[in-house]
């Protein structure tokens, strides 16, 4: 005897890419490693080094995270649940990094 269960809301997921999908973002992470590394190398945007490799940092992060951790085909929940423990863990290091002056500026040498 079999049994049908229905549900109230049809669980719908979205397919998974294929094998050129992956391909196509590895190329993409490539190259943006590859501004990334090209982006140290220019003496005009030193004081921008920092804040330029974080966003190119970030970006990759959303998409190894969407893609090759599945978060974008999985439930919200696990989504919610990444990110909260991320949350937590950043703020948990800059509190540290700031209670420990990491966030100070050493005054400049007098000439």
């Amino acid at each position: 005897m079999t049994t049908h269960i229905q549900r109230a809301h049809p669980v719908e997921h979205e397919a998974h890419p294929g094998p050129g999908k992956y391909a196509m973002i590895a190329v993409v992470l490539a190259i943006v490693t590859a501004i990334e590394v090209g982006v140290y190398y220019i003496e005009a945007i030193r004081n921008l080094l920092v804040p330029i490799l974080l966003v190119l940092s970030a970006g990759k992060f959303v998409l190894v995270v969407m893609y090759y951790m599945h978060l974008k085909f999985d439930h919200r929940l696990f989504t919610a649940l990444f990110v909260g423990g991320l949350f937590i863990a950043t703020s948990t290091i800059l509190a540290l990094m700031a209670l420990f002056g990491a966030f100070i500026m050493p005054a400049a040498p007098h000439a």
